[in-house]
């Protein structure tokens, strides 16, 4: 049994916390918040014997807590992996796990060192209908383009437009459309494609400084990839991927329920046999178990090392994405 602790007390730990106790892998075991009664209110869904902790030197300190789940801002995520990784935890980080390489190339070095494991938590991944996707793709040469949106109107939109810097809004917190909804696009784009040789982004920047949403392009060999997404807006439009022969139709490329391709000649439509878990992190929560309790298994092993490169790749992706945006955090460092 994997024992639990969890940083932030949001909806997004909620459906985590709901996903791997789903997996019967896990036990929730302590929760980190600065406020007692914010964890404790938190706690009083779940059972068990649950520590409560107000300061991360104790949480971390927790001998019986063996892998920690970081769901606080984003700016926060490398220094409490950092000492989770020091303390001998595993470190499961939702995405986007860091605002910059250097962070990334850090955390996984290591964790590598210290012999645990390290998870960016980007769930698309690791669903079944992504795998899916993956496995109808053709050769890149047969391959014209994609375009792929994720525009989704954060409420916390009207508390900038009312004067206030929330932390999904704010460059201190390295937050964004890009570093939020668009991290799912590019898991996609580098996912299903790799690298790409290029990277632009033309972001529509809010009061706060970051970008309320934007349009980017991955340029491949023989082939663009434009990435749209949004938090001061709503797009209904679909994700698509273009074949010489036709074209595949997904209604997103996370928690994907449909996904169809339209040959080019319109004489029949092909359905993918595609259906979205009810908890769309749970998925990723049975991979992340599968390989904390079969460390030495070479099969997850190699999984978690392509895992760890597609972290890494995206990350190196996102950053380029926003530098070349104009869009600056307190992450970066000052020669940058």
């Amino acid at each position: 049994m994997i024992h639990l602790g969890i940083i932030g007390t949001n909806w997004i730990t909620h459906q985590f916390v709901q996903a791997a106790l789903a997996t019967k892998k896990y036990e929730l075991t302590a929760i980190y918040s600065r406020k007692l009664k914010k964890a404790q209110d938190f706690g009083a869904n779940y059972q068990g014997d649950i520590f409560y902790a107000t300061d991360l030197v104790t949480f971390f300190g927790l001998e019986h807590v063996d892998t920690v789940y970081i769901a606080s801002p984003n700016s926060l995520h490398f220094q409490q992996a950092k000492q989770g990784i020091l303390a001998g935890k595993n470190v499961i980080v939702e995405k986007p796990a860091f605002s910059t390489p250097e962070e990334m190339d850090e955390i996984i070095h290591l964790a590598n060192q210290h012999h645990v494991f390290f998870f960016e938590a980007a769930r698309n991944i690791h669903e079944k209908g992504f795998q899916k996707i993956a496995e109808y793709l053709p050769l890149k040469e047969e391959i014209l383009g994609a375009n792929f949106s994720y525009m989704k109107y954060s409420s916390r939109y009207d508390q900038v437009l009312e004067g206030q810097t929330p932390n999904i809004f704010s460059t201190h917190f390295s937050g964004g459309a890009m570093m939020d909804l668009g991290v799912y696009l590019v898991y996609a784009a580098v996912g299903w494609f790799g690298m790409p040789s290029e990277v632009h982004y033309f972001p529509r920047k809010i009061s706060t400084g970051v970008d309320g949403l934007g349009w980017g392009i991955l340029r491949y060999e023989t082939f663009d990839v434009t990435v749209q997404p949004g938090k001061i807006g709503d797009s209904y439009l679909p994700s698509e991927i273009y074949f010489n022969s036709g074209t595949l139709v997904m209604n997103g490329v996370n928690a994907i329920e449909k996904a169809e391709f339209h040959d080019r000649q319109h004489q029949k439509i092909d359905k993918l046999d595609i259906t979205a878990a009810e908890n769309p992190m749970i998925e990723e929560a049975a991979d992340f178990a599968h390989v904390i309790n079969h460390p030495t298994d070479p099969t997850w092993g190699l999984l978690y090392e392509e895992w760890i490169e597609l972290a890494r790749n995206v990350n190196q992706v996102v950053y380029h994405l926003r530098k070349n945006g104009g869009i600056k955090f307190d992450a970066d460092n000052e020669d940058e």
